[in-house]
């Protein structure tokens, strides 16, 4: 995959939701989702075997609010959440390796550019 673009971000308040999603120009094994806020380190959200197998990993902060899909054909995966809190503000970023799965970001190889997700309460 040489680029990926996200798109949904936006603002809402506390207890909304927002669905982000990521289009990928080319072949992934493992497509995440990342969130980096001013000050924090970079953390894995969610991440899913987009090539063989159909593991999914969540962070537990987002565990039962954040669901991650995909549409294979269209080579798209989404990030719906729910239940959104001012602790999920942060910058969102798509990003996707050709081999294996996790949420460790250092295994990413290619990026989007972000998308910004503000919660207000």
């Amino acid at each position: 995959v040489e680029s990926l673009v996200e798109s949904g971000g936006g603002s809402v308040q506390a207890g909304g939701s927002l669905r982000l999603s990521c289009v990928a120009d080319g072949y992934t094994s493992c497509v995440g989702w990342f969130r980096q806020s001013p000050g924090k380190e970079r953390e894995g959200v969610a991440a899913m075997r987009t090539g063989a197998g159909d593991s999914i990993f969540y962070a537990d902060s987002v565990k039962g609010r954040f669901t991650i899909s995909q549409d294979k054909a269209k080579r798209m995966v989404y990030l719906q959440m729910n239940s959104l809190k001012p602790e999920d503000t942060a910058m969102y970023y798509c990003a996707a390796r050709r081999a294996g799965c996790s949420l460790g970001h250092t295994y990413f190889e290619t990026w989007g550019q972000g998308t910004q997700v503000n919660v207000s309460s």
